[in-house]
């Protein structure tokens, strides 16, 4: 899944791309609140973490104006601001966590799982449909007879756009958004050869396409 890190501090957005790299995310860093408000217009992210003191365009300016044109992408303000009034104005803003600096790595992971978990309308770490879940906890994937299978990042992050809303119809340019970030190479049959190796793991049907509209998965 892709994560958009706006943060102006070199060394803070560093340790916390690595980090969330290694929990596999896939992150867009960006330093100012300009360029975070056009990240944020381009769309596909699972998580927003959000500075508030950022160089251009403050971070509350740019929830405020991503709220302001329908965006529900989740946001997890990260932010030294630790005044009460300022806890309030963000929640009321339209974050869905703020989390004060510094922070524990696993609690932030905890809550960004939290936050895209509810996004998908779930209270538990599942999603998904009859026979075909995924555990947004552990990331594995948790087949109709309870057997859980490890996922690769990108499988994950395939897996969770499809599964968001089953049966959904998903765009090539939609998965592609969900899946890459910045910078990486995306060849022009990637989804399709990540699809193809979904299939030979889940069976031929699990994952149909749409002719001319892009893939779904099967509701049973």
């Amino acid at each position: 899944m892709r994560a958009l890190l706006v943060e102006d501090d070199e060394m803070i957005g560093c340790n916390l791309s690595r980090a969330l790299e290694s929990a596999g995310w896939s992150v867009d860093w960006v330093r100012d609140g300009g360029l975070a408000r056009s990240a944020l217009a381009d769309g596909g992210y699972a998580c927003v973490l959000l500075d508030l003191s950022l160089p251009g365009l403050d971070g509350t300016e740019v929830l405020r104006q991503a709220r302001g044109r329908g965006d529900l992408t989740p946001v997890l303000v990260l932010t030294a601001r630790d005044g009460v009034d300022d806890r309030i104005h963000g929640l009321d803003l339209g974050a869905d966590d703020y989390l004060l600096k510094p922070f524990v790595m696993g609690e932030l992971l905890a809550r960004m799982r939290a936050i895209v978990r509810r996004r998908s309308g779930a209270a538990q770490p599942l999603i998904g449909c009859a026979g075909l879940q995924l555990d947004l906890g552990t990331r594995e994937l948790l087949r109709h007879n309870g057997a859980r299978e490890a996922l690769t990042a990108r499988e994950f992050a395939l897996l969770h756009a499809l599964l968001e809303r089953p049966g959904a119809i998903l765009s090539r340019e939609q998965l592609e958004r969900r899946i890459y970030g910045w910078g990486e190479e995306v060849t022009s049959n990637a989804v399709d050869v990540l699809i193809h190796g979904m299939r030979r793991k889940l069976g031929a049907e699990a994952i149909r396409n749409v002719r001319g509209l892009g893939w779904r998965v099967a509701v049973a």
